[in-house]
């Protein structure tokens, strides 16, 4: 399967905005995906059809035109559910993708936010806060670069506990997770991508690592019982969810009595025009889907967290910048840890 995206310079690439989505082909725009379940027309020819705008150099190029929005609630979640729906087939076709072509970095389709070669990568995690160390002690494959942070700094991670990360990926959180807490520990991955679960297993066993199970599922109905986990990891997946609030309640509950939240993902500090928040390529790139600070503190209490603490960090506009080097993302989002606890009554 095959998804068409807005590419670096703002154009569609393949041209799949001009009018529903075809059947197999995810929605390159929120638009779009209302429309291919409707059946109506979302514009002309891209690039001076009617109902399309034209590309501005240095300009965010919309694939969506002039059309309204889609809903969203007031927390910032994707209202309709047959968009929620396009959006995760575009996010799993997005990292099917990646996982089968070894590529690597978050970001829009082509992003050069990371080379080919393991220098490149270890650079890359450097720049979001792990250690050479770190870097180097995983299977081949497992660190794609696709993090805004890194989760073990504020995890604290204790020999003995269980471990959940959402969104695995090819496994780099888990695996690191897993030498914290030892061979008296357990490690749970889920990651709704079948190649990307299929290559952290693959990872896995060339570690030989057997406290670490990687389990398909989407992080907003999580396969895994109830008071589970000491701990819930995450690393730049959580802003992909068209459902954020349901993955914070599906968090609450897999976590034991007085169990912790310990995430790094992209945070919106300022409201992203409608320019930004309807282009797919972003959104799957972790950047057009990220809430508001307030926004996420919200949902959190929702879903009856306590000791809430997000706290952006502005020198990771330093890499999200290259993410998407035609857009002014960095003067809307920043990535952020996110901290909270679960009552232990």
């Amino acid at each position: 399967m095959n998804t068409q995206l807005i590419d670096r310079s703002g154009q569609v690439a393949g041209g799949c905005c001009g009018g529903p989505a075809p059947e197999g082909v995810a929605a390159c725009c929120v638009k779009d995906a209302e429309a291919k379940v409707g059946g109506a027309k979302v514009g002309g020819e891209v690039g001076g059809g009617s109902g399309s705008a034209p590309h501005k150099e240095g300009t965010l190029s919309s694939c969506c035109g002039e059309s309204s929005p889609a809903s969203k609630d007031p927390r910032g979640n994707v209202a309709s559910q047959v968009t929620r729906d396009e959006i995760r087939q575009a996010v799993r076709t997005q990292y099917s993708q990646v996982a089968e072509s070894d590529g690597c970095g978050c970001g829009t389709a082509g992003s050069a936010c990371c080379g080919s070669t393991g220098t490149d990568l270890n650079t890359l995690s450097q720049a979001l806060g792990y250690s050479p160390s770190e870097a180097s002690s995983v299977p081949a494959g497992a660190n794609m670069g696709l993090g805004c942070g890194n989760p073990q700094v504020i995890a604290s991670l204790q020999p003995g506990e269980t471990v959940v990360d959402l969104g695995s990926g090819g496994g780099f959180d888990c695996f690191l997770a897993s030498r914290q807490v030892g061979d008296t520990g357990r490690v749970i991955g889920v990651d709704m991508t079948p190649a990307m679960v299929s290559k952290a297993r693959a990872n896995a066993a060339k570690g030989s690592y057997r406290n670490v199970e990687f389990r398909l599922g989407e992080i907003e109905s999580l396969p895994i019982a109830d008071a589970t986990a000491d701990a819930i990891i995450s690393n730049c997946v959580i802003n992909l969810s068209p459902d954020k609030q349901r993955v914070f309640s599906e968090s609450y509950r897999v976590l034991k009595p007085g169990g912790r939240l310990a995430i790094v993902d992209i945070v919106a500090f300022a409201e992203p025009p409608e320019e930004i928040r309807q282009d797919m390529a972003l959104f799957t790139g972790c950047m057009a889907g990220a809430s508001l600070v307030e926004e996420i503190e919200t949902m959190l209490q929702t879903a009856g967290f306590q000791e809430i603490r997000v706290s952006p960090k502005g020198e990771s506009k330093s890499f999200i910048r290259d993410w998407a080097p035609n857009a002014p993302i960095t003067d809307y989002v920043v990535s952020a840890t996110i901290e909270a606890v679960k009552p232990a009554t």
